[in-house]
């Protein structure tokens, strides 16, 4: 069978179409891979747990067909080591389980939802010169509907409102696989194609993807293939043995209470490119989010541990692959090593990602933005030193959930200063975000200047909206994010090198930055102030003579600013001025940003 030959060569990407449950006209073929198992039976609902159906061992894979069970049944796995000591497993290809704390498998047909977005499926791009601007969710915990923790189905339409009004292009769900634990958020699954029963079935997840393509909003997944939890019920000592995970304790056992995937094996690299290509193919998804890169790279994330050439080879056939096999998906890395090549192509030994997170922007821009004012002429280079190494990859510019959790302080709660000197510097950073070349990811309550952490057991605090200034910030946010859609120098070119210029990078003793973004229509002025001062009538170089349009300024009243007291049209004057033979003339307050724009002529 060419679909097993695949399996153990470490090339197959359907798995779940074999291993698992499926519905025969006899009845549920249950298949399971577990070579150093002595006996398995399969026991459920059907059979009253009993050990009435023993399975079919065939070289390592154990086979039975029941003509008893049905779908929705639950089941398990008992497996017999060699030693004939048992343990109830759940089915490593269930594509449905027990809601927690039970851990039963599911039969279910995934194949009988009826899509509808056969338009966006075959409108989708690699975005190379397109925006992309993500709002990262954790779906438990943005709004509860009636006071509920939402499920698949009515979150639908209140989220797609949501992001079409707040100028986002895509949703990158915090992982949906089955995991036991809710305060690993997912990051610890146990079930790799089962979708979480928490919200609902997996027709109910359909439902919501395909009414997210019908709103033309792209879906990414968080999709963890390092490591998974140490349950029992789950993947550990799966037949007696370490199937899945390494043979030796210090290379199993992760930094996180976890194991880690044995890369090396193709058996378990058939089972994660499996699960990768089931959401890919079942549910439409659009792009994988590869979590913990670095822990995949280097043994057990240590660079000091030399590099796991293993695990390297994996993601390699992971992104060649998928991208082979699913037209425009895009694969995300999150990625907080200097390894090279992340998001070159595999034919050219790069990793074949097609962004990586720059988290190393992310950790000098809020610290950056935490420093008193007085003290930041020293450290000027934090919000200049990623355009030394932009063009290295292409990179995606993220303040996601991993920023606002465990006593790291919101978004908001790292500025400076006073409540209102914190949302000043908040509009800057955030026009700093949407202007820099790369693409953008932002985690849900960002966008209305959350206060508190994030707390995966409540829902955002949506009464902050109530307060004029967040509301205010609110609008500011959404005018942003509009503009980084529409203007094109703000995404076209950004990784040729070709949309981006400073201006005046090295004004440290004021705190200012300014820098051009440029299409063929038009250019884009940003200038920021990150001081605590007013500059009136400050000089900015510019290259071309003419009127430049305000088209955001971040003091704006409507923005709870102080008001702009510039003109919507600054006109240049012939003044050299930063090397440039014009210049025009800002009054620019305190913490606060400007985005001036000049249309050029159509030839």
């Amino acid at each position: 069978m060419e679909l097993l030959k695949s399996f153990y060569e470490g090339h197959c990407i359907n798995a779940y179409q074999f291993f698992g449950s499926h519905k025969t006209k006899k009845g549920i073929q249950f298949n399971v891979f577990a070579p150093n198992a002595k006996k398995i039976f399969v026991i459920g609902s059907f059979n009253d747990w009993q050990e009435t159906h023993e399975m079919q061992n065939n070289n390592g894979i154990f086979s039975i067909v029941i003509k008893e069970a049905q779908l929705l049944d639950q089941y398990k796995y008992r497996i017999y080591d060699q030693n004939m000591h048992f343990v109830d497993k759940c089915d490593p290809y269930a594509f449905y389980s027990e809601l927690r704390p039970h851990s039963a498998s599911i039969i279910y047909d995934v194949d009988k939802f009826k899509w509808n977005d056969k338009k966006w499926m075959n409108a989708r791009s690699n975005h190379d010169s397109q925006p992309i601007n993500i709002y990262e969710l954790h779906i438990g915990s943005w709004k509860f509907i009636d006071g509920e923790i939402p499920t698949y189905k009515n979150i639908a339409q209140p989220l797609v409102k949501y992001i079409k009004k707040h100028g986002f292009t895509h949703v990158e769900l915090m992982p949906i696989n089955e995991h036991p634990f809710d305060g690993s958020w997912g990051y610890q699954p146990s079930g790799y194609f089962s979708v979480t029963s928490r919200y609902g079935t997996p027709d109910d997840f359909q439902y919501l993807v395909n009414y997210l393509h019908q709103n033309n909003i792209g879906v990414i997944l968080d999709f963890v293939p390092i490591h998974f939890v140490k349950d029992s019920f789950g993947l550990a000592y799966f037949d007696g043995t370490p199937l899945y995970e390494y043979p030796n304790d210090h290379d199993a056992n992760s930094e996180w209470g976890t194991l880690n995937f044995n890369l090396w094996k193709e058996e378990v690299r058939s089972f994660l490119l499996s699960a990768a290509a089931f959401y890919l193919d079942k549910y439409h998804i659009d792009g994988l989010r590869i979590d913990a890169v670095k822990n995949a790279i280097y043994w057990n994330g240590n660079s000091n541990n030399g590099i796991n050439q293993g695990a390297i080879d994996f993601l390699k056939r992971l992104n060649f692959m998928m991208h082979h096999h699913f037209d425009h998906i895009l694969m995300f890395a999150e990625d907080s090593s200097d390894f090279p090549y992340v998001t070159k192509s595999t034919f050219e030994n790069g990793l074949g990602f097609d962004y990586k997170w720059d988290l190393g922007w992310m950790n000098d821009t809020l610290k950056y933005f935490a420093l008193d004012p007085i003290y930041r002429q020293y450290h000027h280079h934090l919000l200049t030193f990623s355009m030394m190494y932009f063009y290295n990859e292409k990179f995606l510019l993220p303040l996601s959930h991993d920023e606002v959790v465990h006593g790291k302080l919101s978004i908001f709660n790292k500025m400076w200063g006073s409540y209102e000197q914190k949302f000043a510097q908040l509009k800057a950073l955030y026009v700093y975000q949407f202007t820099h070349p790369g693409k953008k990811l932002n985690f849900m309550a960002n966008e209305i200047a959350h206060i508190r952490e994030w707390d995966e057991k409540e829902e955002m605090d949506w009464f902050l909206l109530r307060y004029p200034i967040h509301d205010a910030f609110n609008h500011f946010y959404q005018k942003l994010s509009n503009l980084y859609l529409k203007k094109e120098a703000l995404h076209q070119y950004e990784y040729e090198g070709l949309s981006f210029k400073w201006i005046d990078a090295d004004n440290a003793g004021q705190n200012l930055y300014s820098y051009t973004r440029k299409s063929e229509n038009s250019t884009i002025i940003v200038v920021l102030n990150l001081s605590g001062n007013t500059y009136h009538q400050q000089k900015i170089g510019v290259e071309f003579e003419g009127s430049y349009r305000i088209i955001l300024n971040t003091n704006d009243e409507k923005y709870a600013g102080n008001g702009n007291d510039n003109p919507i049209f600054v006109k240049s004057v012939n003044e050299n001025c930063n090397h440039m033979y014009h210049c025009i003339k800002v009054n620019i307050a305190p913490f606060s940003a400007i985005i001036l724009e000049k249309k050029h002529r159509r030839k």
